[in-house]
């Protein structure tokens, strides 16, 4: 919490680069880059509980994969909605033809689509096998989507499409103080909340 007050008042306070077009947006660099990485690291502890499930069959792992599968989203979809404020001041809209867009929206897509088959199975071990397996493939189009795609064409995005990444140019020391701590922050966030749900649909499992 400490890491997240501090990134939220320096953040908004501290000075930044004076960028032609992004001007005082690149302060959200501290919050919608951070939830890409925060939800990357949500999924990423998705599929590997959903491996263990595979090797141990273990339904604790299950219940992690799929409570981090949530919080993942939660981050995923904050970080669409910051995406697009940002475009709506740099680009002149809120969406644009953009193909890491464009992927972020299919990843939230395709782990719509894992929910939903977990919602459509009722048999616990059942149900546990077949998110497993989708786990993995979401996983994968999530990478597809958001790493690999957008560097092998054209995007608005740093870093994508043969654009410089905000580091080669404008993520000065200064916002470095800031940046890396609110990954941090947001990163931790979403596992504490994570733990959080996890323990409670423990205790609820045991009540029935």
């Amino acid at each position: 919490m400490l890491l997240l007050y501090y990134t939220i008042f320096a953040g908004f306070l501290l000075d930044v680069p004076h960028l032609p077009i992004l001007h005082e947006t690149i302060r959200n660099l501290y919050f919608h880059v951070t939830m890409w990485f925060s939800m990357i690291i949500l999924f990423a502890i998705s599929v590997v509980n959903s491996i263990k499930y595979l090797s141990k069959f273990n339904l604790r792992n299950d219940l992690v994969a799929s409570e981090a599968a949530k919080v993942g989203m939660l981050f995923g979809i904050n970080g669409l909605i910051t995406g697009m404020l940002w475009a709506k001041f740099t680009w002149g809209a809120f969406w644009v033809n953009d193909t890491k867009l464009n992927g972020a929206a299919a990843t939230m897509l395709v782990y719509a689509a894992y929910f939903l088959l977990r919602n459509s199975v009722e048999d616990e071990h059942k149900r546990a096998k077949l998110s497993s397996v989708y786990s993995i493939f979401a996983f994968t189009m999530m990478i597809v989507f958001i790493m690999v795609l957008p560097r092998m064409t054209d995007s608005l995005h740093p870093g994508n499409g043969g654009n410089p990444g905000f580091g080669n140019y404008d993520l000065d020391n200064k916002m470095r103080i800031v940046f890396y701590p609110a990954v941090i922050g947001w990163s931790l966030l979403g596992v504490w909340i994570m733990q959080i749900r996890t323990r409670i649909k423990s205790l609820e499992e045991r009540t029935f």
